[in-house]
């Protein structure tokens, strides 16, 4: 894929909204002061538009990936060095590091909490959000309450894998898409109140429609090559359409539509310095996956106000996002092309 895109700013201006949205419950004030959430009539808040705008970009090109690899077997492993060699090495400083922040009824060694908090979280499907007696004064109790939505993202992994099978017959993979998404839309938009509280694999049912239909609308997107289709007054009509359904409120309604359309039409059209704003790494993952505990961190020992903690965090976040993507992720995908296991023997 052409680097000529914004999709790397969009990526980061994302984790930049999550950090601002967290940055309110996680110093004691309600979410709905943010002025996103009052001038939307309680229609949005930052971290929704953030993780909306993750599964859109993450449908579209994760789609491109499958479509590009050799096999399943190369398209599972350029996921998993995308998303796991970061997350271990998160839960692994977290639990060095919690002992400081411990006042627990037994002794940290002796919680059973600590050795199951790495291991559940890593197999995504156990998630365990906090070790009890870790940070229990903070307003929010959570260690890293930002990972619930990895196991949501792997799953479409999954889903989306399958495809695979599909994948020389493009009329067929676009067909499938195109059920998968209205099936997602019309049960997230008239059925949501029998499913919403339903859960599969720890998964509740509200999540999985709402952010699997922003993924597989970004899917079904790549499927047509959207990029090659896109012009300027889409995106003024996509916008438009956006407005008045926040206006009118109806967006909660329409959103898995307009939403995508502007935020593949903003990431497809190059801008001076946003098309160039990935040649300093990605970003975005390391901050998402470290911006939480920061916080808890910036919370517990400084006991900030909700401005003071998303200026600090935000800062803090960005280091530890360029950090980890140069000394972890950007090195574990070195591998995504190369074998497993070398079973050539030279004679």
């Amino acid at each position: 894929m052409h680097k000529n895109n914004n999709f790397d700013f969009l990526r980061f201006l994302f984790a930049v909204f999550v950090v601002i949205s967290h940055a309110y419950p996680l110093s004691g004030v309600d979410e709905g002061s943010q002025w996103v959430y009052q001038v939307s009539n309680g229609q949005i808040v930052w971290a929704q538009l953030g993780l909306s705008g993750f599964f859109v970009i993450s449908g579209y090109f994760i789609f491109q990936s499958l479509q590009r690899s050799k096999s399943v077997l190369s398209y599972f492993k350029k996921r998993f060095l995308r998303l796991f060699p970061a997350l271990f090495f998160v839960l692994l400083l977290t639990v060095l590091l919690t002992p400081f922040v411990y006042h627990g009824n037994v002794s940290y060694f002796y919680n059973t909490e600590v050795y199951t908090y790495l291991p559940r979280n890593i197999v995504l499907y156990g998630f365990q959000s906090g070790i009890k007696g870790v940070f229990d004064s903070n307003f929010y109790h959570a260690i890293n309450g930002s990972l619930w939505t990895i196991r949501y993202e792997f799953s479409l992994y999954i889903a989306i894998g399958f495809l695979y099978i599909f994948r020389k017959n493009i009329k067929v993979v676009r067909l499938l898409l195109s059920l998968v998404f209205i099936i997602l839309f019309v049960t997230y938009n008239f059925f949501i109140d029998r499913f919403a509280g339903s859960s599969i694999l720890g998964m509740q049912g509200y999540h999985i429609l709402n952010l699997g239909t922003f993924f597989i609308c970004g899917s079904l997107f790549a499927s047509f090559s959207f990029e090659k289709i896109i012009s300027k007054f889409h995106l003024i009509i996509a916008i438009a359409v956006f407005i008045l359904a926040i206006y009118f409120n109806f967006f909660n309604a329409i959103k898995h539509i307009p939403f995508p359309v502007i935020v593949l039409l903003i990431g497809f059209n190059a801008l001076p310095f946003f098309s160039t704003f990935g040649k300093i790494g990605d970003m975005s993952y390391g901050i998402y996956i470290y911006s939480f505990p920061v916080q808890q961190t910036l919370v517990y020992f400084f006991k900030l106000n909700t401005y003071q903690l998303m200026i600090y965090s935000l800062l803090i976040s960005i280091i530890c996002g360029f950090l980890s993507w140069h000394l972890i992720e950007k090195k574990a995908l070195v591998y995504k092309n190369k074998k497993l296991f070398n079973l050539s023997f030279k004679k």
